[in-house]
């Protein structure tokens, strides 16, 4: 079914291509990024920063950038929000000393608030671009790609950041963005559903409590929408895989680029395994619990490491668990939430998320800097599985009428 649907439906087609080649780019960034401000400074709490910059600016104006998902051209949107992209990612060139750092920061926030519109846009446009019967293979594919990216990505990108220097690497993900942009360009399937003339957009304000009101009328919504957000409480720890890779194994940009890879690998695996054991959704969602718990155990079982390969095998567990629940839980929402609303849930989702996942960031610096970086790593993977056990409780009964 998967190559079915590649070969037979060009505009998903098209949309796989160019999200495969931009997170690609993205991943020789993270890396390179990573190593410069360790290079720089040393600092796990600054490294901590930069992905902090990554996600907490998209908490800000992932409201607003809901709100307008559901109102304008979502393909022209999220063309729009690559160019620019394109241009940020040329700002770390700047960087070369710890005085123009800010530079690199600058350039990853413009990235991350470009995320907060495209993101959405693209999750929320899926189930318009294939049949419904190919949403749950479509989901798979799609999340496939960040795995294989961030696998080969990352690899390739700590690989090129030792031999070639980082400013290919800031370059290759401009010319990524650039790509994407012109893959979107090429697509003719709509990406939003036709409003009759009844259906108005309300001011901001007004968008905002009607997505609050919606999923607190429907239980099975606001449940997959506390996924990711929980789940990100303890996902700081993934702030410690270049701490890990340069200090504690001492690999440099390569040991930062090979755990990234085998996160990329688990996440890559983990919704394909799923998929192929699990087919009905009822039991997919019961399975979300079950796959952040292994999450938490896998980056128990990092932070307890003491070779490059005790850690590789923890974080490829961990991912195949977290990959598994971020595709479980974005397929339910396109199921479960009509397109009229679908952007604003998508960005209320990538939200929660960002903010939980940037405070559990800097709290994993924090802890590195001062604790060091096993009782860091420990203590968030442990605040993963407390929230996998109080998830489950929860929400157990509520997928008996799915």
């Amino acid at each position: 079914m998967y190559l079915r649907l590649l070969r037979d439906n060009r505009d998903f087609r098209l949309l796989y291509l160019g999200t495969l080649i931009s997170l690609g780019g993205d991943w020789f960034l993270t890396v390179a990024l990573l190593d410069l401000v360790l290079q720089l400074t040393g600092s796990a709490t600054l490294a901590s920063l930069m992905l902090l910059c990554q996600t907490l600016p998209i908490f800000f104006f992932t409201p607003l950038a809901g709100h307008i998902v559901d109102r304008v051209d979502r393909r022209k949107l999220m063309i729009g929000v690559d160019l620019i992209r394109t241009a940020a990612c040329l700002l770390p060139l700047v960087a070369r000393t710890s005085a123009m750092l800010p530079f690199a920061y600058l350039g990853v926030i413009v990235i991350s608030i470009g995320s907060a519109y495209f993101e959405p846009a693209s999750q929320a446009a899926l189930p318009n671009i294939v049949e419904p019967e190919e949403l749950g293979p479509a989901n798979v594919l799609m999340g496939s790609t960040w795995g294989t990216m961030l696998a080969v990505g990352a690899a390739l990108g700590g690989a090129v950041t030792m031999y070639f220097g980082r400013d290919l690497s800031f370059v290759v993900d401009s010319v990524s963005f650039l790509f994407s942009a012109f893959v979107l360009w090429r697509m003719r399937s709509r990406f939003s559903e036709e409003r009759s003339h009844r259906d108005e957009h309300p001011p901001l304000l007004e968008s905002m409590r009607e997505t609050v009101r919606y999923a607190r009328q429907n239980p099975r919504v606001l449940a997959l929408l506390s996924v990711k957000g929980g789940y990100g409480t303890g996902a700081g720890t993934i702030a410690m895989l270049s701490v890990f890779g340069k200090q504690v194994f001492n690999a440099g940009a390569w040991g930062i680029g090979v755990l990234f890879a085998a996160r990329g690998a688990g996440a890559l695996l983990g919704p394909f395994l799923v998929r192929a054991f699990i087919k009905r959704d009822d039991a997919q969602y019961r399975a979300i619990s079950f796959c952040i718990i292994a999450f938490g155990i896998g980056y128990t079982i990092l932070g307890f490491s003491k070779s490059l390969p005790g850690g590789l095998l923890g974080i490829l567990f961990a991912h195949l668990g977290g990959g598994a629940a971020w595709q479980i839980s974005s397929y339910g929402l396109q199921r479960e939430a009509p397109d009229w609303i679908r952007g604003r849930i998508f960005s209320a989702d990538y939200g929660f998320l960002t903010l939980t996942m940037s405070l559990s960031s800097l709290a994993a610096g924090t802890l590195s800097d001062h604790r060091g970086p096993v009782i860091a790593t420990v203590s968030l993977a442990m605040l993963t599985v407390a929230w996998g056990v109080f998830w489950c409780i929860r929400t157990w009964r509520l997928w008996r009428a799915a």
